[in-house]
């Protein structure tokens, strides 16, 4: 049925139906990305991705830009690229884009988690109409946690330059001070107990969640909220430290000799806004199927306020931990950013300029007025440039670290992104069918339905 705003909460549900005909929209999909892939990877093995490829920029830059940076100071603050050249094969591109979709689909889904654990822990009435909808996205963890594990396990030193052989090892022609001063931290066995632990946390949280939010739905009374609420409290209170944890260990630690103490701030702020896109784009589409009548502009004008407002956090975050290594004058700390600007491969300075104007200027115009936020076809343009944008910000985060100049856009990541997200939307919309759209027994409802700006 399709839901109206002035209907009685407790007497309604209303079911998402996957239809076979979705199912099947999403399957070719899902096949489509796996023919262009295993064409990328056809032409990679035979050296004729060049053609594919946006054209690589010659190694020199890198060079000038690390002289520039002063990699000549004691203690080495060597890029993280000469251990990428040296064992650099064409199969690294494939597992590279494996774990870059891991991570950033990895952070949609607990983000979804963390969207509903605040509305509990601040007791926010409006968000109650649309909880359904990030409920459901932690499902996904059961596929993506998994593939980190299996990738780390398997081929982490293809991803991660800690990783090499004898870089801690005194004597070894391959020993890194640097790194070696970090293996306390940075080694195998601690940074999978971090995974598996953590990992297990969230999926166990957002068990106990689900189980009580559709218990809440068949019972009703307080009672259930109340446990809701302890639940979101003890997510977020785990999800402050292990989302600044895995980026450090999955993403910050590519470039084992940098650092930046605003990276798990940085990384955060690019999940979190990218699961406002995700949430406002799936809303829309059920409101587009005559589901979710009950959420209306009002609803939408506040997702969109959280787009906004996130996406400038964003571009603050980013720009301020630039800022703080240049200002401070820390040559050694200024790799990192004229890897991605001067150095390797044009790709990375077009995917920088890129990613500020699809993650900051777009998003900022086209949300700016009050009727935007409230208009369905600008949100949708909105979400669209956010994802995108924001894939490009997670690319620009691994890709340079562990590919160097053999970075690219070819077949090879479209059809790998394409396979990620078909997975993540059909475990999703099959999740979502699992349980009303409506909390009925929300003890919020009544206000949310009423909810006015």
């Amino acid at each position: 049925m399709a839901g109206h705003s002035h209907f009685s909460p407790a007497n309604v549900e209303e079911h998402f139906e996957f239809s076979a005909e979705g199912k099947k929209r999403i399957i070719y999909a899902f096949i489509a990305g796996l023919a262009a892939l295993a064409l990328g990877i056809y032409l990679l093995s035979k050296g004729e991705a060049g053609g594919h490829e946006v054209a690589n920029a010659g190694h020199d830059a890198v060079k000038a830009g690390h002289e520039a940076a002063g990699e000549h100071l004691s203690g080495g603050a060597v890029s993280h690229q000469t251990g990428a050249e040296e064992h650099y094969d064409w199969t690294n591109r494939i597992w590279a884009n494996v774990w870059l979709n891991a991570v950033f689909f990895t952070g949609i889904a607990v983000v979804g988690m963390f969207f509903v654990s605040l509305q509990y822990l601040t007791k926010s009435g409006w968000s109650s109409v649309m909880k359904r909808v990030p409920e459901a996205f932690p499902k996904f963890l059961y596929i993506s946690l998994p593939i980190l594990a299996a990738v780390f396990l398997f081929k982490g030193d293809v991803i991660f330059h800690w990783m090499h052989h004898g870089v801690t090892e005194v004597g070894s022609e391959n020993y890194d001070k640097i790194i070696a001063g970090k293996s306390g931290y940075l080694n195998k066995n601690f940074f999978l107990i971090r995974l598996v632990v953590f990992g297990g946390l969230w999926i166990l949280l957002w068990n106990m969640l689900r189980k009580k939010s559709l218990e809440e739905d068949l019972n009703g009374g307080t009672e259930y909220f109340t446990q809701l609420v302890k639940i979101g409290t003890a997510f977020i209170v785990i999800f402050g430290a292990s989302s600044s944890i895995f980026a450090w260990d999955w993403v910050m630690s590519i470039d084992t000799h940098w650092f930046s103490t605003m990276f798990g701030w940085y990384m955060f702020a690019s999940w979190h806004v990218t699961t406002y896109a995700v949430i406002v784009l799936a809303i829309l589409y059920l409101k587009d199927k005559g589901l979710m009548g009950y959420v209306n502009e009002n609803h939408l004008h506040d997702l969109g306020k959280f787009m906004f407002a996130f996406s400038i956090f964003w571009t603050y975050v980013w720009f301020e931990q630039f800022l703080l290594i240049y200002y401070a004058n820390l040559p050694e700390e200024t790799i990192y950013f004229l890897e991605r600007w001067e150095g390797h491969n044009k790709i990375y300075k077009t995917s920088e300029i890129l990613m500020v104007i699809l993650n900051f200027l777009l998003p900022f115009l086209v949300l700016m007025t009050r009727d935007a936020k409230r208009t369905r076809i600008f949100l949708k343009i909105a979400a669209f440039l956010i994802i995108a944008g924001h894939y490009i910000d997670f690319y620009q985060m691994i890709m340079p670290g562990v590919l160097g100049k053999h970075g690219g856009y070819g077949l090879v990541e479209f059809g790998m992104v394409t396979v990620f997200a078909s997975v993540f939307i059909y475990v999703i919309s099959d999740e979502l069918t699992k349980a009303s759209l409506v909390a009925k027994n929300h003890p919020f409802l009544p206000e949310a339905l009423h909810h006015d700006i």
